[in-house]
């Protein structure tokens, strides 16, 4: 990997931003973002993405390379999850192996985000569509985490129905408001949309940079809940987005040649998800340590792919 390049990502303000949330929590700061402002980010990060994405999209069309994206998109998301559950049944038991494997085979849309200015930095750019893969990743692990659950632990997961986790990630505030703004912007007449252009795009950077601040202070306060489980699970958590990450940024080429589109899809399969998977998990494998795999997903691969993994990837597609 290129010096420059891991250099130029570790000096990137947002990640700048990120790291002082960690610092700000380490040293008992009373630094805070008031919870109603940080849901008002949450809320137009994941807009403006879905708005732009489905602009986009608008103008590129739906094409063979676009629907052999989508499904390549949701063969990875589904796919993630069989190795993952059976690497760490053993070892962790069916229920937390079951919330892992759905956390790390669904998607994250913060880091997807920060993906985006990844990117921009470089002035590169992605497909609308990838927006809607995004959104469309979020649901094929929670279904084959529930599945893989009522297979080897029919004890822990039979109050649940299939259905009900599927209708709850489908459901789910972030998925609903991706889809929705996507579909909006492909809709949207393409001059009015000009007028919120400024909106969209031009303080995206300056709210992805508090709402990164705000990040790190989340992550630092899961570090402790974590300690108990010691350097396995570390590892589990660096290795599986780095595994599932420089295989699909090898992989993506076969289905696309735009650098954007298949770093898109390298983080996208090297996120996981600590929102609705969560969420699911609460209802599919109650018995499932909170204290496992959110910070798994939060505190360790979240900040690994914004230091160390999008490097990598890149990296990876570039040469």
């Amino acid at each position: 990997m290129d010096s420059a390049l891991l250099n130029a990502n570790l000096t990137n303000p947002t990640l700048l931003f990120f790291l002082l949330g960690i610092l700000a929590k380490l040293v008992k700061s009373d630094l805070e973002v008031p919870a109603s402002s940080s849901k008002f980010i949450s809320l137009y990060l994941l807009f403006s993405i879905g708005f732009k994405g489905g602009q986009e999209l608008t103008h590129s069309g739906l094409d063979g390379t676009i629907v052999a994206s989508l499904v390549f998109g949701m063969v990875v998301a589904a796919a993630i999850p069989f190795y993952v559950f059976f690497l760490l049944k053993n070892s962790l038991g069916a229920q937390n192996a079951g919330a892992i494997a759905a956390a790390y085979g669904s998607v994250s849309a913060v880091t997807f985000v920060a993906a985006t200015g990844f990117l921009e930095t470089r002035e590169l750019t992605f497909g609308g569509h990838m927006v809607a893969i995004m959104a469309l990743m979020e649901s094929p692990a929670i279904i084959v985490g529930m599945v893989l659950l009522k297979r080897y632990d029919r004890e822990g997961s039979e109050h649940t129905s299939l259905g009900q986790v599927i209708k709850h990630s489908l459901t789910n505030g972030s998925v609903l408001l991706l889809i929705g703004s996507l579909a909006i912007g492909l809709v949207a007449d393409a001059k009015q949309a000009e007028g919120i252009k400024p909106f969209t795009t031009d303080i995206f950077k300056g709210f992805l940079a508090i709402f990164l601040l705000e990040m790190g202070m989340v992550t630092a306060a899961r570090f402790g809940a974590f300690r108990k489980y010691g350097l396995p699970a570390s590892a589990t958590a660096v290795l599986i987005p780095l595994v599932n990450g420089s295989l699909v940024a090898w992989l993506s080429g076969f289905i696309t040649p735009v650098v954007g589109d298949r770093f898109m899809f390298a983080v996208l399969a090297a996120s996981a998800s600590y929102i609705a998977v969560p969420a699911a998990m609460r209802l599919a494998a109650p018995k499932a340590d909170p204290g496992l795999y959110i910070p798994m997903a939060l505190g360790i691969t979240f900040p690994f792919n914004l230091m160390i993994g999008m490097p990598v990837y890149f990296s990876i597609i570039t040469y």
